[in-house]
C-alpha cells in the first residue's frame, strides 16, 4: 500500500456499566490499561498513523500514561470526543484528515475506526480490514453470526427470522476510502441541520446511509469481543493471555 492509512480508536465513555468509577478503557488487565492493547496492535500494524479520541480532559493524561509511557511512535494526535459516538468518530476523521494534508496527501488515503473496548484486536485483522478497504472503498469487520437472530416488533413479538447464513455480527476496526466516509459523513451533518433524525451506531451506517458504496463484510475474529462489563474483562483476560503465551 502506497497511500498513508490512519487508524482512530474510539476511547471515550465512562464505567457506568462497569460499575466503576474508572473508565473501562483505562482499567489494567495483564498489568496494562485495557487501552494499551488496541494502540499496541496499531502500532505494529501497517498504518502509518494512530489517532487516540479520549473523554475532554484526559488528553494529557493519556499522551503521557499511554502514548509516552509504552513508547508509541504511530500516535500523531490524541483527540478529544464529541457527545454522540459518531461525534468522535468524526473529530478522529477530521484530525486524519489534518495529518494528511500536513503531508501534501489531502484526502489520498484511509481511515479505520476501531472502539478501544475491543482490545483482543488482532494484527491479522487489521491488514485484513485494510486490503478491503483498499479493493472496496469501505468495510466491516464482522463474524458470521453462530446463533438463530430474530426480529421483534415494537410489542416484543418475532416479526421475522433473517436466514442465519445471512446474519453476520460487526465488530470494529471499520475501514474506508477517506473520499468515501468524509463525504457520507458531511451529507448526515447536513441531513441532522435540516431537522432529520438520524440513528447510526457505527461508521458503516453512516456509509451505508449517506453514500452509494457498498460496505464489504471483512472476516473478523470472535475473539475481538467488546468489553462492556465486569464478566467481560475476566474473558479479556483470558484470551490476552493466551495471546502471549503462544507468541
Amino acid at each position: 500500500m502506497n497511500k498513508p492509512a490512519a487508524a482512530v480508536i474510539l476511547a471515550g465513555g465512562s464505567g457506568r456499566r462497569m460499575h466503576s468509577d474508572v473508565p473501562k478503557q483505562y482499567m489494567e488487565i495483564g498489568g496494562h490499561p485495557l487501552l494499551y492493547y488496541s494502540v499496541k496492535a496499531f502500532e505494529e500494524s501497517s498504518v502509518t498513523d494512530i489517532i487516540l479520541v479520549v473523554n475532554e480532559g484526559d488528553e494529557e493524561k493519556v499522551y503521557e500514561n499511554i502514548v509516552c509511557r509504552y513508547g508509541f511512535k504511530k500516535v500523531s494526535r490524541v483527540a478529544t470526543g464529541g457527545k454522540e459516538r459518531f461525534d468522535s468518530s468524526w473529530n478522529g476523521i477530521r484530525s486524519a484528515l489534518d495529518i494528511f494534508e500536513q503531508r501534501n496527501r489531502s484526502m489520498d488515503g484511509y481511515v479505520l475506526i476501531h472502539d478501544a473496548a475491543r482490545a483482543m484486536i488482532s494484527r491479522d485483522v487489521i491488514e485484513r480490514t485494510i486490503a478491503d478497504a483498499v479493493e472496496y472503498g469501505a468495510c466491516c469487520t464482522a463474524v458470521p453470526s453462530k446463533d438463530t437472530v430474530k426480529i421483534a416488533d415494537e410489542n416484543g413479538f418475532i416479526k421475522d427470522t433473517p436466514v442465519r447464513d445471512r446474519v453476520w455480527i460487526a465488530q470494529t476496526p471499520q475501514a474506508f476510502d477517506m473520499r468515501i466516509i468524509t463525504d457520507a459523513y458531511e451529507k448526515m451533518y447536513r441531513a441532522i441541520r435540516n431537522g432529520q433524525e438520524i440513528m447510526v451506531t457505527d461508521d458503516a451506517s453512516v456509509a451505508e446511509m449517506f453514500s452509494d458504496v457498498k460496505v464489504k463484510l471483512t472476516m473478523g475474529d470472535y475473539e475481538n469481543i467488546k468489553v462492556t462489563t465486569p464478566d467481560d474483562l475476566i474473558t479479556a483476560e483470558k484470551i490476552l493471555c493466551k495471546a502471549d503465551r503462544n507468541k
